[in-house]
């Protein structure tokens, strides 16, 4: 029987990835709209959530036939990033979700008031439910598969290899992932390089990573570290020792690009839409 703690139910979960992915899942609408139902025949078409202390959030849950939905939504009292959330729903019931970072994982609990048209054990299987969905879906996002991509340049290896990380034409090429890219660091084995681009309100972000690798006009290896979200570093194992290596090949005068990159399922249809585009345009690059 589900019991009653100062008039709030618990749930809770132990999710195997660390702060800064939890935190991400849980709060980014394009992610809400994938873990948010209790069951198969339930999703959340869309959601809006200003996640911060005063802001609102409307997440609309509807039965997959069509045949009901309804919006879920309150404000949120008090938010700490990475830490804690509360929110007063429409019908002014409380809920507040902790997030205890261990490192490795992180533990989130869960209380809120419940209502009083369904049992407290329906409605506790029900949160319990949508956490579980949490916690799959964050884990197996982040599963790790390698994507293989080539384009043939009609360029010498060496004038590819040069251009390919060159200032000027590597911010050109790269533009096609965002228009303001760049590079700050080295490409000399063993250096650190921060792959980085600015968002709408000016705010740096991108990846922290090291050259593995360089071996001229053959093979380039860089091994991301962690991430920057406006503009702080942060060394995180959702990125850390994935790898994106670059195979240069001269055939006939031509040069063979082969681009073996670690992505997680997260990101995987991202890098499939853009690596294409990218490879592209750094062989228009070269060939003007």
């Amino acid at each position: 029987m589900t019991t009653l703690d100062s008039g709030f139910i618990t749930v809770s979960t132990i999710v195997n990835q660390p702060i800064v992915t939890v935190w991400r899942m849980w709060t980014n609408p394009n992610h809400i709209t994938q873990w948010n139902n209790a069951s198969e025949d339930w999703h959340t078409p869309k959601a809006v959530n200003d996640v911060k202390t005063g802001g609102k959030f409307t997440f609309t849950m509807a039965a997959r036939d069509g045949s009901v939905s309804f919006d879920f939504g309150g404000t949120y009292t008090n938010v700490i990033e990475k830490e804690l959330i509360e929110y007063t729903l429409e019908d002014d019931r409380k809920v507040s979700i902790q997030f205890i970072n261990n490192g490795d994982n992180v533990e989130l609990i869960e209380r809120f008031e419940p209502e009083s048209e369904n049992t407290l054990e329906l409605q506790e299987m029900g949160w319990q439910a949508i956490l579980t969905n949490f916690k799959n879906y964050t884990e197996e996002s982040q599963r790790v598969e390698t994507l293989h991509y080539k384009i043939t340049i009609n360029k010498e290896v060496d004038f590819v290899y040069n251009t390919m990380i060159a200032d000027d034409t590597y911010r050109a090429w790269t533009s096609i992932f965002n228009e303001t890219s760049f590079y700050r660091g080295t490409w000399e084995k063993g250096s650190k390089i921060l792959f980085v681009g600015t968002d709408a309100e000016g705010n740096e972000g991108g990846m922290v990573s090291r050259i593995k690798e360089n071996i001229k006009n053959e093979f380039i290896s860089i091994e991301h570290l962690g991430e920057i979200s406006k503009g702080v570093e942060d060394l995180n194992k959702t990125w850390a020792g994935l790898l994106e290596n670059y195979t240069f090949k001269a055939i006939d005068g031509q040069t063979v690009l082969q681009i073996d990159i670690d992505s997680n399922q997260e990101f995987k249809s991202y890098f499939e839409d853009m690596w294409p585009l990218a490879l592209n345009k750094l062989k228009e690059v070269c060939e003007k």
